[in-house]
């Protein structure tokens, strides 16, 4: 890819801020523009997109923050945790390899993780580091942790390899269930399968992720299991219907 033609990407999202105005192939291109700016591996995926205020942006996963660490060895000096009646707030007071320091706060309410607080003062540190390590590296998205509490973000479905976006029906599932959708077969637009559903089924039968799938795909084609059911692709694992 060539520096003008990542030039030209990248000044069209940065004027217009919404990467649904991009073409598929520019998506591909603007990610890993974005990626290798940064040197962040694109094949493990450090980002994926949402909706917000009617824009598709990037936000970081963990594979993201996990990798700005290392690579600007971003060090946490000291961690506070506040505990108030609703709510865990923690600080956090870090540095970068340059010496660069920051302070960035992590807020989880006391109601999350099915008020399990222990998890609830973890999550509230790692939010807490994870927003550090955004700070103290200069990338100005959001992180995986934040996208939950916003009501009006919504995660999207994009093809990695195409840039393609996914069904909307598919993107609604995604959303309620919090499962990741991968596309298996563009020649029917609701030959959907959840990721996740196939991890699941995978490790209960002992089968490979492959097998997992041709499992699945019978019961589809049996009329067990359809795309605008896809929560059916629990109930089934669950009752162990797969071979």
């Amino acid at each position: 890819m060539s520096e003008l033609a990542v030039s030209n990407i990248v000044e069209s999202v940065v004027i217009g801020g919404d990467l649904s105005k991009l073409s598929p192939e520019q998506r591909v291109s603007y990610y890993k523009a974005v990626c290798e700016s940064i040197g962040l591996n694109p094949l493990t995926r450090p980002f994926d997109y949402i909706t917000l205020n009617n824009k598709l942006t990037l936000y970081a996963r963990k594979d993201a923050t996990d990798q700005l660490r290392k690579l600007h060895d971003v060090s946490i000096d000291d961690v506070d945790i506040v505990e108030n009646p609703t709510h865990y707030v923690v600080k956090v007071k870090g540095h970068d390899k340059t010496g660069r320091a920051d302070v960035e706060i992590g807020v989880v309410a006391k109601t999350d993780m099915q008020g399990n607080l222990g998890n609830v003062q973890m999550k509230a540190v790692t939010k807490a580091k994870r927003r550090l390590t955004l700070s103290l590296c200069g990338l100005g998205m959001l992180d995986e942790t934040e996208i939950e509490t916003i009501p009006d973000a919504r995660p999207v479905m994009i093809d990695a390899e195409t840039g393609e976006i996914a069904d909307t029906a598919v993107n609604t599932f995604a959303k309620e269930s919090g499962a990741v959708v991968k596309e298996i077969d563009q020649d029917k637009k609701y030959k959907m399968l959840s990721a996740e559903v196939v991890k699941m089924v995978a490790a209960a039968k002992g089968l490979s992720d492959q097998d997992a799938v041709k499992a699945l795909n019978e019961l589809k084609a049996a009329g067990k299991i359809d795309a605008e059911g896809i929560m059916e692709h629990y109930e089934h694992a669950i009752k162990g219907e797969t071979k």
